[in-house]
């Protein structure tokens, strides 16, 4: 018996294809999911810590778009990078809501923009960022990664407050889950 021939996907497919989830996981899943967050805190619940060695989900909407704006922006993009990491966490706000919303919505549709524009061989490009020797692969695959793990967190700390479900999806009958937004 012999192994079945699996046919490899070209490379282009591959790019468009990492390129392209890379995109929808930050405007369409991510992004809903913050604003959904921002909308259910008031402005003291958003710049709230818990404890000193911790984070409010205005410092994390900050570090998203300082981390991302310098990993994909600057990094990826070839934009100026004038990032002041530590600023983002010592922050104590606060910040308006609106203000918050809009530098994250403009920082995405930047990164977007600068994801469109990237051509495939430039994916194994090198990038320095942040004192890491990476390609764009591993920037764009990084940055994607990390804003996800500190969404997580927005929704977790959303979730404390409201001690409710946040409404992401709504479910059908037979058990499948669709975006509520």
């Amino acid at each position: 018996m012999t192994a079945p021939h699996i046919n490899p996907v070209p490379m282009p497919d591959l790019a468009d294809a990492f390129l392209d989830r890379s995109r929808h996981y930050l405007m369409r899943e991510y992004l809903p999911k913050l604003e959904r967050c921002l909308d259910q805190l008031s402005e003291d619940e958003i710049w709230w810590r818990p404890n000193a060695a911790s984070n409010s989900v205005g410092n994390l909407i900050l570090h998203l778009t300082g981390n991302i704006r310098q990993w994909v922006i600057a990094g990826v993009g070839g934009a100026p990078d004038g990032r002041q990491r530590q600023a983002e966490f010592d922050e104590v706000g606060p910040i308006p809501t609106v203000a918050l919303r809009l530098m994250l919505q403009q920082t995405l549709a930047e990164v977007d923009a600068t994801l469109a524009a990237v051509a495939h061989a430039e994916l194994l490009e090198p990038r320095s960022i942040q004192g890491y020797e990476v390609t764009a692969f591993e920037a764009i695959y990084h940055a994607v990664e990390h804003f996800s793990t500190h969404v997580g967190q927005i929704i977790y700390i959303t979730k404390l407050w409201r001690a409710a479900g946040m409404g992401f999806y709504q479910t059908t009958p037979d058990g499948l889950a669709y975006p509520n937004w």
